[in-house]
């Protein structure tokens, strides 16, 4: 079985959450947001992306309609990757769809205990659980297990 790469992507800057006037799943991206979202198109030029994945929240889905629409693809809302999601339960999904090369947006809560989790169970990575706003995770999966993780941050 050959190696195949999962985009785990925390979505963009969206401004401050108290000073959100209204429901927080529906906060957007700000200007910062969108310059980082132009910069993630930027490192996924050429990448293998078949489906692309959001947590309902509208600044998650945000981050990833422009790689949806550069695709072709829809931009699949999942409550795995809600806020607040589990951990676990979002990466043996994530694991599930593997095949697909899939990208998927979510939430500074979730990604550094994923994170954190792979580490324990020996992917190799050259730093520790970062989740910066507008940054990614590319998790190399080989024969169902995620073996390295490499973290591109957010553009400064």
């Amino acid at each position: 079985m050959s190696l195949v790469p999962i985009y785990l992507i925390r979505h963009a800057h969206a401004g401050s959450r108290s000073a959100w006037v209204g429901n927080d799943a529906d906060r957007p991206i700000s200007d910062k947001g969108s310059r980082q979202v132009d910069h993630l198109g930027g490192l996924l030029v050429g990448s293998p992306v078949g489906q692309v994945w959001s947590s309902p929240f509208l600044r998650c889905v945000q981050t990833v309609e422009p790689l949806a629409a550069e695709r072709k693809l829809e931009v699949r809302r999942a409550n795995e990757l809600a806020e607040g999601a589990d951990g676990d339960a979002m990466l043996t999904w994530l694991l599930e769809r593997a095949d697909a090369n899939p990208a998927a947006c979510t939430h500074g809560d979730i990604i550094p205990k994923v994170v954190r989790s792979l580490l324990a169970h020996g992917m190799k990575a050259d730093v520790g659980a970062l989740s910066q706003k507008g940054s990614m995770w590319v998790l190399d999966v080989r024969k169902g297990k995620i073996t390295r993780g490499t973290y591109h941050p957010p553009m400064s």
